[in-house]
């Protein structure tokens, strides 16, 4: 049987949501690990933008968005329901003002950016997180939901960038959820290491 062909970069976040999609509804894929240096031909004929993740169906169609991928993951088997935790407003505030923060606070370089304004203005949006989170545990319910695995991430990656930092910030309930989410199965399953995808490679099945 024909697979779906995930073309993933381990570390970047938006791909990582995308595994933990597929990995939790189950959906078996081909993975193919990125080089972002040295893109195969195959990933840009799918998708020309050039990101992570894209799918690309048996039959064809390619999916290049992440959310996209997750929520068709998650509408062939949600066994989590995910799904009914999905807040569209928060996810696009992270992949909004809160991801241009974050990208101006890692690679001020970069972008010519004041790395420290982006740094406080993130933390305002990870303030509010800790502050939602100190009601259930997670972001819209007692249980993970989309709105997690898609927000989770881009903590995760905000957090790397200045670990002592972070630790020194009054987030309690944010550094227990993403504590929890980084240590369990589920994470682990989505994170091992591939070398990078070259034409000709045996197939490296997803989730393992």
């Amino acid at each position: 049987m024909d697979l779906p062909i995930l073309y993933s970069f381990r570390r970047c976040p938006y791909a990582m949501r995308a595994r933990l999609a597929l990995a939790v509804s189950g959906t078996p894929v081909e993975l193919r690990e990125v080089k972002l240096s040295a893109k195969p031909a195959e990933m840009l004929v799918a998708s020309p933008k050039g990101t992570v993740p894209v799918l690309v169906l048996p039959d064809g169609m390619v999916i290049d968005e992440s959310l996209d991928v997750m929520r068709w993951a998650l509408a062939l088997n949600d066994p989590e329901h995910w799904l009914k935790r999905t807040d569209e407003a928060l996810i696009a505030r992270n992949d909004g003002p809160f991801k241009h923060d974050l990208d101006r606070y890692k690679y001020p370089e970069r972008h010519g950016s004041d790395a420290l304004f982006h740094r406080a203005s993130g933390l305002v949006f990870l303030g509010e997180l800790d502050t939602r989170l100190a009601t259930n545990g997670q972001l819209c319910d007692a249980v993970p939901g989309l709105t997690d695995m898609a927000i989770m991430p881009f903590v995760r990656q905000f957090a790397a960038v200045d670990p002592a930092w972070f630790d020194e910030q009054a987030l309690p309930h944010l550094k227990h959820w993403l504590t929890a989410h980084l240590g369990s199965p589920l994470f682990a399953l989505v994170m091992p290491k591939f070398a990078p995808w070259k034409p000709g490679n045996p197939p490296v099945l997803f989730p393992a």
